[in-house]
């Protein structure tokens, strides 16, 4: 038998498989990469090392309104790793410097203060030269335009970015299912736009792109909207690092928004890219605490069993979701009972400029529900789920069960993908 162990919430469940149906795990080689270094020396030599830019101590240095972009609680960025660093630079090159920084929320609920002192430490949160503004998407007063993409949508970001004398960003770089990687220009669309913009960009022709996948830039359309996004609002500076499967820092890169993002991404790739042999079952994830909060996010992982999944056959998605759908209109898409086919065709019919909220995540799970039976083993209510157009299961073993039932044979191959979020799957 082959055991497996699958992140869900803060905690691993264990599953079994019968060796003569075990067709193997995807993972990337994150989970076994060592790092030269520790977690803070790898920040601190890429802030010594900028790529294509001055050092940030020569940035600030004149600056009042210095502003620094940085995740919410739903990525999993090591703030605590980063932000010490990051002030050390800060205040070298300006002793009197102080900091906004600037949570990028993009479309998500705002941050809450108890999530913000687990992210940074309260010590930083109640610093008095670091002061905390949360972006909401949502909020018009708060939003400045600054341009037209190249989508033709208006691009609109937070005022408290648009004012700043420096604007610098956080993040990471993991693959993403449809801007190809997270990390850089993504700090500001979606990260600081308005909801607006973020519709714009995410509209069902750019989704439905065969450029819009995961490890894809170049001729990717979503990605060319956020790198006019970067330069128009005048991103200086980013620290962005890659992370292992315990969310450790392995790598770390700054300087330039877009080449230093380019040089990360090229390290994911070859890290996180893996070769399947497609399977009538497969179980995937997302990684567990905090991307796997809500079925919204969820999404993500499904994308990466699709690339590997024998069309007809059955994604098993393991996620804790006890946040629920994460998303009340991707709910209500599937709530109605309306026919899968129909959903799609409203989708691909809508206009960039009529982009509506959680759209383009409902159209890649309508996608993905085209094409494959998907059996979710998680804390979300069962009538949720089955709500959702997906089937609910009580343990990863009872989901197996279903999904022989649902195939009419026990002795379909099973591929496991541990995280699904971290690999780039190429089918063989």
């Amino acid at each position: 038998m082959a055991e497996v162990k699958l992140p869900f919430g803060k905690e691993k469940i264990s599953v079994t498989i019968p060796d003569e149906r075990f067709n193997g795990t995807l993972v990337s080689q994150a989970s076994s990469y060592k790092a030269e270094k520790g977690q803070e020396e790898l920040v601190k030599e890429a802030l010594a090392n900028p790529i294509n830019s001055k050092p940030l101590r020569e940035l600030v240095k004149g600056k009042k309104n210095i502003v620094m972009i940085a995740s919410d609680h739903t990525r999993p960025v090591p703030s605590k790793v980063i932000l010490p660093s990051v002030m050390e630079e800060i205040k070298a090159g300006n002793p009197d410097a102080e900091l906004t920084i600037l949570i990028a929320t993009g479309f998500h609920r705002p941050t809450t203060r108890e999530e913000l002192i687990y992210k940074f430490g309260e010590e930083y949160v109640d610093r008095d030269d670091i002061h905390f503004v949360v972006h909401l998407s949502h909020n018009d007063e708060d939003m400045v335009e600054i341009g037209t993409l190249p989508s033709g949508g208006k691009l609109l970001i937070n005022k408290v970015a648009y004012e700043a004398d420096l604007l610098i960003s956080e993040g990471f770089i993991e693959p993403h299912f449809f801007a190809g990687f997270s990390g850089g220009r993504k700090s500001i669309l979606p990260g600081v736009s308005s909801a607006v913009t973020v519709m714009a960009n995410h509209c069902s022709e750019f989704i439905d792109s065969e450029y819009a996948r995961t490890g894809i830039l170049d001729g990717n359309p979503i990605h060319k909207d956020m790198v006019y996004a970067a330069e128009t609002a005048k991103l200086a500076f980013i620290v962005n690092v890659v992370l292992d499967e315990n969310k450790k820092v392995i790598k770390a890169y700054a300087g330039h928004f877009n080449d230093a993002h380019r040089e990360g991404c090229k390290f994911v790739d070859k890290l996180s890219g893996v070769d399947a042999k497609p399977a009538n079952i497969v179980i995937s994830t997302n990684g567990g605490y905090p991307l796997d909060q809500n079925i919204y996010q969820s999404v993500k992982g499904m994308t990466a069993a699709e690339a590997t999944c024998n069309e007809g056959g059955v994604i098993i998605m393991v996620t804790s979701c006890v946040d629920g759908h994460g998303g009340q209109s991707l709910y209500d898409t599937f709530a109605s009972g309306e026919d899968k086919e129909v959903i799609m065709k409203r989708f691909l019919d809508t206009p960039r400029d009529e982009t509506i909220p959680d759209q383009w995540e409902a159209q890649i799970l309508c996608r993905i529900l085209l094409k494959y039976k998907v059996i979710l083993v998680t804390q979300a209510p069962k009538q949720m789920v089955e709500d959702m157009q997906m089937e609910y299961a009580d343990s990863v073993e009872d989901a197996i069960a279903k999904a022989d039932a649902y195939l009419g044979k026990k002795d379909s191959p099973i591929t496991v993908i541990p995280d699904g979020v971290s690999v780039i799957v190429r089918a063989k």
